[in-house]
């Protein structure tokens, strides 16, 4: 009897384990990478317990290697899959000490389009639109709340609860952002946030080959990156590399204990970026930056595991290729193992030439900055990131140059752009999901707002707008919940639709429109998306810069004083030379270079010049 019944729980067990489906990471692959190594991550109960062997029976796929870490839950099997490999489905087949696991795995052809349609990079040709997808627009209903996910908020009177926005609520409004000169999406990250509360900003993911239910999955994911190559535009997808949430599924169990970075008490980073590169540090200060944890709900991933490397670079590999991503916005980068960052960066541009990266590089001082990106400095470490969020132009350059000194600062902050190898690469933006709004940070001053957008769509780098700021939206980030409001209009039951002219007062209409002329003039300026600058130093309150090439010069005037300044053309004989007029881009004003004109206090002009 007791013979029968040990043969019976080992049955039970047997029949358990082979008609259980493990998760298997990446969830699919495709035939014809560059890269013919492959890594899965199979997470199942009691899976490397037993011998381990793999089966896999498919022309061109070939095991390398089978790799046991500490968790019995978890095994790694090294793929090679060949160039002759063909699109189709396999099975894969583990023996372990209860009886063979099996799965099917999928091998599919490259997404069309390669090289044209998607990964093709996000440049200073570029006008990037910043948005959070749950405060911008709710599009379907049916997946505000999902059953089963830890957080069941659904409240928009709170500024921490979930407000219902998603993908198709952004897909509705594409036709608002194409017209007002937008050509690139960059959304906050849309991978799953399964957390018990602030799920609205989308940084502590929870499952990577997840797209976020509540936004409305794979499915709405991919239909905005088609909807948006329908029309010639780009998607920018958020990515974390330092930290995922602590109810990610590699938290809730493991596959080793060094998976994450582990301290004998919660330890922040130091928040010193210059441990990275100051040639007298200490390195307990260099470790406590890169290996703290960001918060206590945001575990620090340790990206010198080779699995853990392996496992965000594939997913990056994997995002790009599954739902056409242009480029790759990479957030906290100051915060990672920068070696890695090298890795991955090389990793995903070996793919797809074509695809840019640019880091969250929130640092004080321009060589700060350009240590984390490809720079002229010689340092023993040398990055190959493209480009950073510059907040050296914001912080250092265009905010006290509208509040203290009239121009003297962006002079300053961009006579140090020797330092970068290309400075274009940097995005450039007022305001970001973490910042007090510009509106709320220049006082209401609506004019001083309108100055700064003209300098946002005429200087050098990638422009980046964050949503709402062209219908002035305001709100101060302490705290951060106050600078995510909902744009008005994007929910049904809004009272007023600030989508539409009728729903916007005539001092939105006025910053909306005068982005929209401006942005909308950009897109076919040769001059300001490719060209050169020339900046003068500031004399009597005026800061001048020109943008230029062969076909076209543009001449940018700010007046950021309290009284009207006169315009003498002929300092700026260097550029002007050859034009006889100057025709203002937001207005029908028109001037002679031989006079001398007058701008108004508190404005800023941006002129063609003509012959």
């Amino acid at each position: 009897m007791k013979k029968t019944i040990l043969l019976l729980v080992a049955l039970c067990n047997y029949i358990f384990l082979f008609a259980q489906t493990p998760e298997v990471y990446p969830t699919n692959w495709w035939v014809g990478m560059k890269n013919s190594s492959l890594q899965l991550m199979i997470h199942s109960p009691n899976i490397s317990v037993g011998s381990s062997d793999v089966l896999i029976n498919y022309p061109g796929v070939k095991v390398q290697k089978v790799n046991k870490v500490e968790s019995k839950n978890y095994l790694f099997i090294d793929l090679n899959i060949s160039p002759a490999a063909k699109a189709g489905i396999f099975r894969v087949t583990v023996k372990t000490v209860g009886g063979p696991v099996a799965f099917n795995y999928e091998l599919k052809k490259r997404r069309p389009g390669k090289g044209t349609q998607f990964a093709q990079g996000v440049t200073s040709s570029d006008f990037v639109y910043l948005l959070m997808p749950d405060r911008f627009s709710n599009g379907d209903e049916s997946n505000d709340r999902i059953a089963g996910m830890k957080d069941q908020t659904l409240n928009r009177d709170s500024m921490y609860h979930r407000h219902g926005g998603d993908l198709q609520g952004v897909i509705n409004h594409l036709d608002y952002l194409q017209n007002l000169g937008v050509t690139t999406v960059w959304m906050t990250p849309v991978l799953e946030n399964d957390m018990p509360k602030r799920t609205e900003h989308g940084y502590a993911f929870t499952n990577h080959y997840k797209i976020e239910p509540r936004f409305g999955g794979a499915a709405a994911y991919k239909k905005l990156s088609d909807a948006l190559h329908a029309r010639g535009m780009k998607l920018i997808q958020d990515a974390v590399y330092n930290h995922v949430g602590i109810h990610h599924f590699t938290v809730v169990d493991p596959p080793m204990k060094d998976w994450l970075h582990q301290w004998p008490s919660f330890t922040n980073p130091n928040y010193k970026d210059q441990t990275l590169f100051d040639p007298y540090g200490a390195q307990i200060d260099k470790k406590q930056q890169v290996d703290g944890w960001f918060t206590r709900e945001m575990p620090d991933l340790n990206q010198s595991n080779p699995y853990v490397a392996n496992f965000l670079i594939q997913h990056a590999i994997w995002s790009v290729e599954e739902f056409g991503v242009d480029a790759w916005r990479i957030d906290t980068y100051i915060y990672c193992d920068l070696g890695f960052m090298n890795r991955c960066n090389k990793a995903l541009r070996d793919e797809y030439p074509g695809l840019t990266e640019f880091g969250e590089v929130w640092v004080g001082g321009t060589a700060n900055n350009a240590f984390f990106v490809q720079n002229n400095i010689n340092t023993t470490f040398k990055s190959n990131l493209l480009g950073v969020t510059d907040f050296q132009t914001l912080f250092q350059g265009i905010m006290p140059a509208l509040k203290q000194d009239g121009g003297n600062s962006l002079y300053q902050t961009l006579s140090n752009d020797f330092l970068y190898k290309n400075p274009m690469n940097n995005v450039i933006f007022l305001d970001n999901h973490d910042m007090t709004r510009f509106l709320s940070a220049v006082d209401e001053d609506e004019e001083k707002l309108k100055t700064a957008v003209a300098w946002l769509l005429t200087c050098r780098g990638i422009p980046q707008m964050y949503y709402g700021t062209e219908i002035l939206m305001k709100g101060v980030s302490n705290p951060d919940g106050l600078v995510r409001s909902d744009f008005e209009g994007g929910w049904k039951e809004d009272k007023k639709n600030k989508f539409t002219p009728e729903g916007r007062s005539n001092r939105e209409n006025e910053v909306h429109d005068w982005t929209m002329k401006l942005a909308n003039f950009r897109k076919s300026s040769t001059a300001i998306k490719t060209g050169n600058m020339t900046q003068y130093v500031p004399q009597d309150g005026l800061y001048v810069y020109f943008r230029y090439d062969n076909k076209q010069t543009v001449m940018c005037i700010m007046n950021n004083g309290k009284k009207d300044r006169e315009i003498d053309f002929s300092r700026y004989s260097e550029r002007t030379q050859g034009f006889s007029q100057a025709r203002s881009v937001t207005g029908h004003e028109s001037y002679r270079l031989a006079d001398k004109v007058t701008i108004p206090a508190n404005r800023m002009w941006v002129l063609e010049l003509t012959r």
